[in-house]
């Protein structure tokens, strides 16, 4: 069955959600950031990483939910037929990892944006950070207008914008309330069983 090498609260958990929604066998091995564990699997160092029976080893998150939508078409994970369809899911997926997760990024780490020592120089990182993740929900908040799945039915994207959304529930003061839309997507992925599943598997790991 193939492997699933995850880091509890990354966003690892969305290919973790799709293999549960896909309910197919599968092992998720818990790993923690600079391990060998990780680095053997990924020299890179980075979750998430799966290893299929023989051995070969996928890793980038959107290249991973891709390759599971495509090996389980009778999930219906893929976003729908066509080109314009598979373009769509290019496209938000490419917005996901491009736009909205790095901009997470100076949260996390702030000391890989200045040279500075400084507390408030680093607060200051930080709240260029929070002003960029919020630019981005509003873009994901209005094409989620009139929609419950970004795709228009429930996809791997789905699934890869959960991680994101909930990192900005937990780093920005106000949350989330601001972008009903965005909150909207994250409590009805947050309601699914097998998501709560995941969560539960990830929190105890």
């Amino acid at each position: 069955m193939p492997t699933l090498f995850y880091h509890a609260g990354a966003c690892s958990l969305a290919p973790h959600i799709v293999l549960e929604w896909i309910g197919a066998p599968y092992q998720a091995v818990p790993v923690e950031f600079g391990s060998s564990e990780l680095l053997a699997v990924n020299p890179a160092g980075a979750v998430p990483a799966l290893r299929e029976d023989d051995g070969w080893m996928l890793t980038q998150c959107g290249a991973i939910l891709r390759y599971l939508a495509l090996k389980h078409p009778e999930a219906g994970l893929d976003g729908g037929a066509g080109p314009r369809a598979q373009a769509e899911m290019d496209r938000w997926a490419s917005f996901l990892t491009g736009d909205l997760h790095p901009a997470f990024f100076p949260l996390f780490l702030p000391q890989r944006y200045t040279t500075s020592r400084d507390e408030d120089d680093r607060n200051s990182v930080q709240e260029a950070g929070r002003k960029l993740v919020r630019r981005k929900l509003t873009l994901l908040d209005d094409h989620l207008q009139g929609r419950d799945w970004m795709l228009g039915k429930r996809s791997v994207i789905d699934a890869y914008a959960f991680p994101m959304i909930r990192w900005a529930a937990k780093l920005l003061p106000d949350g989330i309330s601001g972008w009903t839309n965005v909150l909207a997507l994250h409590d009805r992925i947050a309601a699914d069983p097998a998501v709560q599943k995941v969560l539960a598997l990830e929190e105890a790991a």
